[in-house]
């Protein structure tokens, strides 16, 4: 059984990663049908720069993140941005590391619908955005959920960014992963390491099985 405090880190883990998909859904979902449809030459530039937190060490996509978006940081002074150390700044780092896994989905889900039916709607009297929203949206909605729970889990699981842009603060920021490396490093508190640990593996087995569920899904339209 989880004690009160690992309850309020798991509680915690799920606000921070609904709050970090709800973040990038919108753009994720405008970016990725972009990139299915474009032909633009800048195509290539805007997919791998949606890509780069894949590759770019987590905690220096926290410290870009606290260079930018940190009280004194370029944006963040300019605006006068109070979101670093915060659960906000948490879900804004989990949320740029999950961009790329909901892009790609996202993606791979417009690809696989025919143009033709928007076009065929466009035609009919409706216009571009009526197209979208009453023939693409649908044909991609298992799509769409299936990068929701993909984003969802790799959110939950975030670390390197998360740490550094902020924190590790009890209550606040102090998600799974942060709560499982404070516990090991604590005299006694291998246990509720362990417990952590199969909270977050039962997370991780349940969001892939869903997204292997639905992807198949996707597959068979």
């Amino acid at each position: 059984m989880l004690s009160p405090a690992e309850w309020e880190v798991v509680t915690l883990s799920a606000q921070v990663a609904l709050l970090a998909v709800g973040i990038c859904l919108l753009p994720g979902v405008a970016i990725a049908f972009w990139l299915a449809r474009s032909k633009s030459p800048m195509r290539f530039v805007v997919e791998n720069l949606v890509q780069f937190p894949l590759v770019l060490p987590p905690v220096v996509t926290g410290l870009l993140l606290l260079l930018v978006l940190g009280p004194n940081g370029i944006v963040g002074a300019w605006l006068n941005l109070h979101i670093a150390f915060t659960s906000l700044g948490a879900a804004v780092a989990a949320g740029l590391m999950a961009f790329p896994l909901l892009v790609q989905t996202l993606r791979v889900t417009f690809a696989q619908i025919d143009p033709e039916w928007e076009e065929a709607a466009f035609v009919y009297g409706g216009g571009r955005w009526a197209a979208f929203r009453h023939v693409t949206l649908p044909l991609a909605a298992r799509g769409i959920v299936a990068g929701v729970v993909l984003a969802f889990a790799r959110a939950v699981g975030e670390f390197g960014a998360t740490i550094v842009f902020a924190g590790n603060l009890p209550g606040r920021t102090r998600t799974i992963p942060l709560a499982i490396f404070t516990r090991i490093n604590q005299v006694g508190g291998e246990a509720a390491a362990i417990r952590l640990v199969l909270v977050a593996l039962t997370l991780s087995a349940l969001s892939l099985i869903v997204h292997a569920a639905l992807t198949r899904r996707l597959h068979r339209m």
